[in-house]
């Protein structure tokens, strides 16, 4: 099983994030599930969601604390959650930000995991250059799926057309598209 916690604050499509990354795994045939977890509902309040991608059916119901892959949406909240917590050594990291490791305060954290499984994109950019607003996660999901190989870039494309039909898909797509070449690249 594999095993994604998304972290962002409220506003920023972390929820959706994983509601996407599950309906492109669907969409090949893998079982999948995604649900947030929230304490406060409101625009800029911290909010976690996860996903689980399997071959087989999935009876796990509880959140993700042992996580294969850590999507953050937000880097600000690198210094003030543990988001950290549960990922090994071979997991994948993925911040959206422009910032190095170094200026971040991560580097030696980041120099132990496996070329590529560590990295920064900047998602936020990205969006803003083809959606017209800063909203990472689409971006952010083209990334994930270049690093880890669990959905490929056609089945995210697909599970967006399918949540955001007309011009709304086209730009996430575009957006998802750019970043998952930032990411092989």
């Amino acid at each position: 099983m594999f095993q994604v916690r998304f972290h962002g604050r409220g506003g920023q499509g972390v929820v959706t994030a994983a509601e996407l990354l599950s309906i492109a795994a669907f969409n090949e045939g893998k079982h999948a599930q995604a649900f947030p977890s929230f304490g406060s509902e409101r625009m800029g309040a911290p909010v976690v969601s996860y996903c689980r991608i399997a071959n087989t059916e999935i009876r796990s119901r509880e959140p993700v604390s042992q996580p294969d892959a850590l999507v953050i949406q937000d880097p600000t909240l690198i210094h003030s959650v543990d988001l950290f917590a549960g990922l090994n050594g071979q997991g994948y990291v993925l911040i959206n930000s422009q910032q190095s490791f170094e200026e971040l305060g991560i580097d030696d954290f980041a120099s132990g995991f496996p070329h590529n499984h560590f990295r920064d994109v900047g998602a936020s950019e990205i969006a803003r250059k083809h959606i017209g607003r800063p909203l990472p996660n689409a971006a952010l999901l083209g990334s994930l799926a270049a690093m880890s190989g669990e959905v490929s870039i056609e089945a995210v494309e697909q599970a967006i057309s399918q949540k955001f039909p007309g011009q709304v898909g086209a730009a996430n797509i575009a957006a998802a598209r750019e970043a998952y070449d930032v990411a092989v690249g």
